[in-house]
């Protein structure tokens, strides 16, 4: 009905689902194409924590400039930003005389400049998307139209877009990054159909550091969103640095090509969907409190599956699981924020959160990446490989703790 009813929000959603196929399909493309480039786990941490750096450095400064400009304006232009670089990634491949036979560090490190750049336009779009969706639908609305984009998030950036990339790189290795491209340029037109209500853009009368601490000094009051913001980093840097090292144990412990690695991660956006379509009733029926602790008992199906087991079908239903309940914890803790943060201020307090929250991502993937190759020589390829998911899944449950001795989710006004 959400969809039926609210037109802007229909493009929006519409925008959401073809940019997060893109996404989705260089989700697997990119780590599958530095794999190709290099066997080393640090260089291969390194290119996917370049595409998560400037969640540590730009997510400040990209909320103030979130306040201060069109929000709509952002969206298209970084995305049409991000169908530009893309575009260069094709040119980086087509450089290689033969990509099968690997390429110089200076071409690994030329990749991972180019997933650098494309995190920056994500973090302003990404900024300025969930800032404007609390002025495209009501407040009532929250929970389900954050439901709603997660489902097909996860239809399309997990569900279709890595098995159609596994398919177009054995037609030829860019081929999934000219559709990409495309992808970007469309969901920039979609953006751009959108009638957003009245707002002034909020002049730059002061510097934005002062922008910035009036943020932060909003953020460090509200004892409940601030410790959100430290608990969503540390997870994120603990399931990042495994889920990075995930292609290389489908590839060497579990045997798949680039195919089967696809339709593995489908099983994750399955899950995906089951929350994003399942989690509002289930928030509605059992509170945010609730959904908010359960999901994180059921973020350990990921970790625990991969460790203990060599099963594919087992690493399946773990995924699936796992992103039922990233999904379900999202809708519980954005739609939160998205009633409780002013609107004039909602840009640079969700963007110093997403620092926390996702600035801890790059960390993590490279502490994963140096675990595995610090520890390879005397635990072999397979242990090593696995230390990653042990580590993280001992993190995830000291968080559990944490959270259920110290944060309360207000109910739902």
């Amino acid at each position: 009905m959400l969809l039926a009813r609210n037109r802007n929000y229909r493009l929006l959603f519409s925008a959401t689902a073809v940019s997060n196929l893109g996404d989705g399909i260089s989700a697997l493309a990119f780590p599958w194409l530095a794999t190709l480039l290099t066997r080393d786990p640090v260089l291969i941490a390194a290119v996917a924590a370049a595409g998560r750096l400037p969640w540590l450095l730009f997510t400040a400064p990209a909320g103030v400039i979130t306040d201060r400009a069109s929000r709509q304006a952002l969206m298209v232009w970084s995305d049409v930003v991000r169908a530009a670089l893309t575009c260069a990634v094709i040119l980086l491949i087509l450089s290689i005389p033969d990509i099968e036979a690997g390429a110089s560090n200076v071409t690994v490190w030329a990749l991972a400049a180019l997933a650098f750049l494309l995190g920056m336009a994500e973090v302003l779009r990404d900024n300025a998307a969930q800032t404007a969706l609390p002025s495209l639908v009501d407040k009532a609305d929250l929970e389900n139209a954050n439901g709603q984009l997660w489902s097909v998030e996860q239809v399309m950036g997990s569900f279709v877009g890595p098995p159609l990339a596994g398919v177009l790189i054995a037609v030829a290795v860019p081929m999934p990054f000219a559709f990409d491209a495309l992808s970007f340029a469309l969901a920039a037109g979609l953006v751009a159909c959108i009638t957003f209500p009245e707002r002034a853009a909020r002049a730059a009368t002061q510097s934005v550091f002062r922008d910035l601490r009036d943020g932060a000094v909003w953020l460090w009051q509200h004892k409940t969103i601030l410790q959100l913001a430290v608990l969503l980093g540390v997870i994120n840097a603990a399931t990042a640095g495994y889920a990075t090292l995930l292609v290389l144990y489908a590839q060497e412990v579990l045997g798949l090509n680039a195919a089967g690695f696809g339709l593995l991660m489908m099983a994750g956006a399955a899950g995906g969907v089951a929350g994003g379509i399942l989690g509002p009733h289930l928030v509605r029926r059992f509170g945010g409190q609730s959904m908010f602790l359960g999901a994180q008992i059921l973020f350990l199906a990921d970790p625990l599956a991969v460790y203990f087991t060599s099963s594919i079908s087992i690493v399946a239903v773990g995924l699936f699981i796992a992103m039922f309940a990233s999904v379900t914890y999202n809708i519980v803790t954005v739609s939160y924020r998205q009633r409780v943060i002013p609107d004039d201020l909602l840009g640079r307090v969700n963007s110093l959160y997403r620092l926390f929250g996702w600035g801890m991502m790059p960390l993590g993937i490279l502490a994963a990446g140096a675990m595995v190759s610090l520890t390879e020589g005397a635990m072999g390829r397979e242990d090593a490989l696995r230390l990653p998911f042990a580590v993280g899944g001992v993190v995830l449950f000291a968080m559990f703790l944490y959270s259920a001795a110290r944060i309360r989710i207000p109910p739902r006004r």
